[in-house]
This record gives structure tokens, sequence and C-alpha cells, in this order.
């Protein structure tokens, strides 16, 4: 027989009600649609009935929830969503933890938090290692709490500039047919470094920074035969590059340098037969205490809910198809 139970939780005030019900209380309807126990409102408290082991997580989650709420932090429905899964593996506690620090603000002022635990411990690190590689899919902030980190650590003169590259190997597509001269036909498959850029310093900023040799950004070719010393270097969609490109850019660190690689070893559009240098790296270079490797899980994921889910249908297909 089931055990019947019955939580009541009250509201500080009315605007707690409405952050947590989320506009349109969408919220609301994300954590009835997920749990079999019963909400309601009475009277500025949160009424929370059924069995027993449901009404305790539905508790737990609404307590770490206000608890956010009233540090000042603003949900979104992915954070509803990523609190509702580490309940359900019993971490939600974890959840403070997660959005404790203020990693930086953006130009304009938005304050920058890590999203979920694996951002979390790849920030963590960022901060300990000279070499981390952070390794998921599509969406996980790889690329971009990697720019934020360098632009921190330049800001604070950690660093004397960063340097951003990406293997000039784009899905099926070549540079050569793209108009202009090197700069432009580069730039476009750059954009993603330069947005992250923009979004932290400005357009303006950015522009006198590359003008000055603060910010250098160029494809992986260009780093050969160099030494980079007290720089924050960034390889990013590293799944494109070959062992011996990796071996290559590994090798370039210099004193004062740290070096962040990202990429998502499902996404390799190498030409058929080569390796990927971030699965070689890996495998050759996974035993090394003072390299560290972060892996990205679906959960990481922190843009639209729907892209979590496109990520898991093609994990299956190729479980199941081996595609």
């Amino acid at each position: 027989m089931h055990v019947q139970d019955e939580v009541r939780i009250p509201f500080s005030d009315a605007s707690e009600a409405l952050l947590l019900f989320g506009p349109h209380d969408a919220y609301l309807k994300l954590i009835e649609e997920k749990s079999p126990a019963q909400i309601m409102t009475r009277e500025g408290e949160l009424v929370i009935s059924g069995d027993k082991p449901e009404v305790d997580k539905l508790t737990e989650l609404i307590g770490v929830l206000l608890q956010l709420i009233r540090r000042g932090i603003a949900l979104s429905e992915r954070d509803i969503s990523y609190a509702m899964m580490l309940v359900g593996r019993g971490e939600a506690v974890q959840l403070l933890d997660v959005y404790d620090e203020e990693v930086a603000r953006t130009q304009r002022g938005k304050v920058i938090r890590a999203k979920t635990l694996g951002q979390r411990h790849y920030l963590s690190a960022i901060k300990k290692r000279d070499i981390v590689f952070g390794i998921g899919p599509a969406g996980t902030g790889k690329t971009y709490l990697a720019v934020v980190t360098a632009v921190n650590a330049l800001k604070n003169g950690r660093v004397k500039r960063i340097v951003l590259t990406r293997p000039a190997v784009e899905a099926g597509e070549s540079l050569g047919f793209l108009p202009g001269d090197l700069q432009e036909k580069v730039d476009p498959y750059l954009r993603p470094l330069y947005d992250a850029l923009y979004d932290m310093l400005g357009n303006e900023q950015v522009a006198k920074m590359m003008e000055r040799g603060l910010i250098e950004v160029a494809p992986l070719a260009y780093m050969r035969g160099r030494t980079l010393e007290d720089s924050f270097v960034i390889l990013d969609e590293a799944q494109n590059t070959t062992p011996e490109q990796m071996k290559m850019f590994l090798t370039r660190l210099g004193f004062g340098s740290k070096m962040v690689i990202t990429g998502d070893v499902t996404q390799v559009d190498l030409p058929k037969g080569k390796k990927s240098g971030l699965r070689e790296a890996q495998r050759i270079l996974g035993a090394i205490p003072d390299v560290a490797f972060i892996h990205f899980q679906e959960g990481d994921v922190v843009r639209h809910s729907l892209v979590q889910k496109i990520i898991a249908a093609y994990a299956k297909e190729e479980v199941d198809h081996g595609y």
C-alpha cells in the first residue's frame, strides 16, 4: 500500500510564485508533466500531495528552486529540466553549488554562471590545469566558457594575449570556394569564436585588441613553428584535427600559458580513413595527470530543450544502427 503525504511550502511573497511558475505557468506545467504528485496553490503557499517518495522528490526540487530564486538567479525552462534530472539522480543539492559562482559578466552586464555540473567541473579544471580538453555535444558551452575564461585571464593580467584557432575542415565545405582574401575566407568558419568575444568585449573593443595583437584568431596551420608564451590558447572543433596537427598544436605550449581544446568526437568531418587527433589525444594522453579531460553529457546541453532530444535521438540511432 502506498503511503500518502502532503507538504505545504510557503512563499515569501507573490513574486516568488511567479518566478517559480515561469511565464504563463510554463515551468509549473513542465514539473507537473514529469511528476505524478499533485501541485496546488493556496493562499500564498504551494501544496504538494501524493505518494510519499514522489512528494519528497518534488519538495526537494521546489526547495532548491526557491533557494536559487531567493539568491536572485533568473531561472529558465532549461534550468527546471536540469534540476528535475538531478533530483531523479539524488543530486539536487549540488545545483546550489553549480550556480554559486559568478564566472564573468558580458559587456551588457549579463551574469555568466556555470549552468550544469559538467560546466562547473570544466571551469574548475581550466583554473587548475595548463591543458584541458572539453569533449562533448554541441550546445554544452565548451567554446563559449573557454573564451569567457580567456577574456577574464587577459583582463586580470594573468596572460598577455588570447589565441583562438580552428582546423580548416568544415562539414564537407572548402574554404577555396568562398569569395575574398584569406581573412574574409577564414572569418565565417571562425564565427563562433568571434561571437563569444563580441559578447564579452563588444565589437569595437575586439577590433582594437586584434589590431594591437592582444587577440589573434587564425587557422590551425598558422600555429606551426611557434611557441605560445603567456597566452590563453583555445583550439575549437578539435575533432577535425589529424593526430599530427594535434601533436603540433599541443607542443606549442609555452611558459605562463594555458590551452583549452574543445570538440565533439561524434562530429568528425575529416575524409574517410583519417584518424581524429582528438580521439587519439584521449587515448595517448589520458594517463598524464596534468592534462584534464572533461566529458560533457546530453544533460549538459544548455541550448533549447529540443537540442537535447535531438542529440539523444542521434546517439540512439548510432548505437542501434552504427552509422
